[in-house]
């Protein structure tokens, strides 16, 4: 039985990217996630301070793939002591966050956040809470790094 996790960790293309090479992860979707429009395009969530976090749906299977090792291979492509920023990107659709749909799953991600802490002198920046929305993002955005290999990513994929 598959399971889903909302995680945002900047710009969603690289990601989404990341996500999609992983064993245990069986599908992936960009969006927007958590913020105030309803529906919202990216040039809202861009310009218009909608509140939204660029995120992307993880759906995995937790025998294969556990949440706290998805978790930890997540911490290793973020700063999670940047606030509203990833890579070259700034702005709080770029923060980072762990977004649950099942309530056990809190526990779990507190849990891997407070071993995480330990790693670092400054505090964590990643929020962690249920998911409250999340409207897919345009067409053109998903799989955006298949379609256009040589796209800007902060994450390093050689």
């Amino acid at each position: 039985m598959s399971k889903l996790i909302y995680l945002a960790g900047g710009c969603f293309w690289g990601c989404q990217k990341y996500f999609d090479l992983m064993e245990g992860v069986l599908a992936t979707e960009v969006g927007y996630a958590n913020g105030s429009t309803v529906n919202p395009t990216y040039e809202q969530v861009k310009h218009e301070h909608t509140g939204h976090a660029e995120t992307v749906k993880v759906e995995y299977d937790p025998v294969v793939l556990p949440l706290p090792a998805l978790l930890e291979k997540y911490f290793a492509v973020i700063d999670p002591t940047a606030v509203n920023r990833q890579g070259e990107d700034y702005g709080i659709q770029y923060r980072t966050g762990i977004y649950y749909v099942n309530e056990e799953d809190e526990a779990v991600a507190w849990t891997c956040l407070d071993k995480l802490a330990e790693r670092y002198a400054s505090p964590l920046a990643v929020e962690l809470k249920p998911l409250e929305n999340f409207y897919p993002a345009e067409e053109y955005h998903q799989k955006y790094l298949e379609k256009n290999p040589g796209g800007y990513c902060h994450i390093r994929f050689d």
